[in-house]
């Protein structure tokens, strides 16, 4: 380092530190941030490894959220009957009282133009749009009967991100890493992994910490060019002059934490610290090229592009090295059919071909690596599609489905859950839970339940109460779990 750089640095913590001890007023740093640790965690340390409530049968998370909302009438809910009578006047039963985002009118009954055969030992009904989870199906959890109460997509998707459809709520990875902490302290607790070029519906907010200290928010990474954007040192700055900086700014916000009491002064000079061992970390865990071509060639990834089969090898490989929480948003699966990539036959066809190999990939891969039993995978969308014809494409050759929030299905794999189980269903048409519904809020309750945290009593106070994921709602579905 320059001499001259060096002596500026050192004068400048010099300075800083003698103007402190008089401003400090009486208050011992020390003491600050022992009073601001909470719940027991380390000032220091806010993702510090914490304990459950009570015995987790999972470990970790991997969401795989299909940004958009795949037709589940053509992927997993067969309907006979629907496909019996399709092209008929939807009736006004299922109508009444009903508001769609782009249907108006009558529209016409669609049943699913998809082949569909019953797969594993359990005889599930899929589809041939995802012919690679066949093979998987004896892993599944499949609820039929989810539902929620919102059907434009950005509410919807904040609805079962964060508890609430509208924007400021800390998401479900900020809550579990808050909850439990990070088993790696050199790698961030939730990560998230964006595929198809386009950020989800909620945009950072369906990963964001809301009013959790910021350092529980969802670090985005990325599998093309820098792991993880602005963390490569500045052209002239090695790591050694970077450790110095780093040591003047913590300084720096000490001084401020003591004299302001602020607690998210303390989450950034956490969040300096962490950001510096990632630095080392995430290269090493990011690149997949130390993959065997086997593995690559099982997932379909490809190293230095950017796909959901690319994220899906990297999820593994984070929930391998310590990640609590991975969340992986892939863009296009609204299905209108306003256009032949957004239609149900050709356009579901290649969109699942997509995302139906790594996904199964994945399970199979944490199966064989003794990861399944204790990581709980979680697919599905925000809401579900109509059993009708999308009322704008209703004369077009190509088949759409508008958004649905009254019956859908999602489904989970490992962590303690059922394999090979179906739960709940739809009416014979799909337009209503006949069967064990499921709300997202319930959803909610059982994913943080298997992670032995009781989601009535993982709470923050903030504006004068306590704030939770469920907010006031959900049941754990104790029927889904082995």
């Amino acid at each position: 380092m320059d001499p001259r750089i060096e002596s500026l640095h050192l004068n400048t913590r010099r300075h800083f530190l003698q103007q402190s001890t008089a401003g400090l007023g009486g208050i011992a740093l020390a003491s600050l941030l022992a009073d601001s640790a909470d719940a027991g965690r380390p000032a220091d340390n806010p993702i510090a490894v914490q304990p459950p409530h009570f015995a987790p049968k999972a470990k970790r998370v991997i969401y795989l959220h299909m940004t958009g909302s795949p037709p589940n009438l053509d992927m997993f809910d067969y309907k006979p009957e629907l496909v019996r009578r399709d092209g008929q006047d939807c009736p006004d039963a299922f109508l009444e009282g009903k508001e769609f985002a782009f249907t108006s009118g009558v529209p016409k009954l669609m049943g699913s133009p998809r082949k569909w055969s019953r797969v594993g030992k359990a005889g599930m009904w899929m589809s041939d749009a995802i012919p690679h989870l066949h093979d998987v199906a004896d892993e599944m959890c499949v609820v039929h009967s989810m539902h929620t109460d919102q059907f434009n997509h950005a509410p919807a998707e904040l609805l079962v991100f964060t508890g609430s459809p509208r924007s400021g709520r800390p998401s479900m990875g900020s809550w579990v890493t808050y909850g439990l902490g990070s088993e790696n302290e050199n790698l961030p607790g939730f990560v998230v992994l964006i595929s198809s070029g386009v950020q989800p519906n909620g945009g950072s907010n369906s990963f964001g910490s809301g009013f959790l200290p910021s350092v529980y928010q969802g670090v985005q990474c990325r599998s093309k060019g820098d792991p993880v954007l602005y963390s490569s040192d500045p052209s002239g700055m090695n790591r050694d002059l970077r450790r110095k900086s780093l040591d003047a700014l913590r300084d720096l916000n000490e001084m401020q934490a003591a004299k302001m009491g602020h607690p998210e002064t303390l989450t950034r000079i956490a969040q300096y610290e962490l950001a510096f061992r990632m630095q080392a970390s995430v290269p090493d865990v990011m690149n997949i090229s130390q993959e065997s071509q086997q593995t690559l060639d099982e997932y379909g990834a490809k190293p230095g592009e950017s796909s959901l089969a690319n994220n899906c090898l990297l999820a593994r490989r984070l929930v391998e090295s310590g990640v609590r929480f991975v969340q992986l948003f892939d863009w296009g699966w609204d299905f209108h059919g306003t256009n032949a990539s957004r239609g149900i036959t050709d356009g579901l066809t290649q969109k699942c071909a997509t995302m139906d190999q790594p996904i199964a990939a994945l399970i199979r891969d944490l199966k064989k690596r003794g990861l399944l039993e204790d990581t709980l995978v979680v697919w599905g969308g925000e809401f579900g599609r109509t059993p009708f014809r999308e009322g704008r494409t209703a004369r077009s050759n190509v088949f759409g489905r508008d958004h649905y929030p009254d019956a859908f299905t999602m489904w989970m794999a490992g962590g303690g859950m059922k394999a090979g189980f179906e739960y709940g269903a739809s009416d014979e048409l799909g337009f209503n839970v006949a069967e064990k519904p499921v709300h997202v809020h319930d959803l909610q309750a059982t994913i943080l339940h298997q992670l032995g945290l009781n989601h009535e009593r993982l709470t923050y106070r903030f504006q004068g109460r306590d704030f939770r994921l469920t907010d006031v709602h959900g049941e754990v579905v104790k029927d889904l779990l082995a």
